[in-house]
């Protein structure tokens, strides 16, 4: 006996139904990697060249970006066109690893590991948004 309630509640096709109205971002297979910083030092700065690429791979605000580094450092600085430019020397391998704990912290989902995510504000409470998954984690701006 084949009633409507058994169709309209049969497991593969709702399965179908709600895999067909998830975005594409979610099915693919590509493996993000972090850019590295190719910086140098100049007399008493460190210029990070390829900075503005860098905020740009990752989908965040370059301001916020460079504040984030530049407290984690210690230290002033300030963006011109592509370059940030650091008071003080720092090692390549001391603001790469900046740039790591950045990504880890406002960039991948908690949840699925994706780098799709968004930073929004809801109240008074800022959350890092999946928008692969759906999840939410509540963070700290700088």
């Amino acid at each position: 006996m084949n009633t409507d309630s058994e169709n309209y509640y049969d497991y593969d096709g709702l399965l179908k139904r709600a895999i067909s109205q998830l975005p594409e971002e979610v099915f693919k297979d590509v493996r993000f990697e972090i850019p590295h910083a190719e910086s140098f030092v100049e007399g008493n700065r460190t210029i990070i060249k390829n900075f503005r690429d860098i905020a740009k791979a990752i989908n965040r605000d370059v301001q916020f970006f460079a504040k984030y580094v530049m407290k984690e450092l210690g230290t002033a600085g300030d963006v011109e066109g592509q370059r940030l430019i650091l008071q003080g020397k720092f090692g390549n391998y001391m603001i790469n690893s900046k740039i790591k704990n950045f990504v880890e912290e406002y960039v991948l989902c908690p949840e699925c590991g994706k780098p799709d995510t968004k930073i929004v504000k809801e109240g008074r409470i800022h959350f890092l948004k999946c928008m692969a998954c759906g999840a939410m984690k509540p963070i700290k701006l700088i």
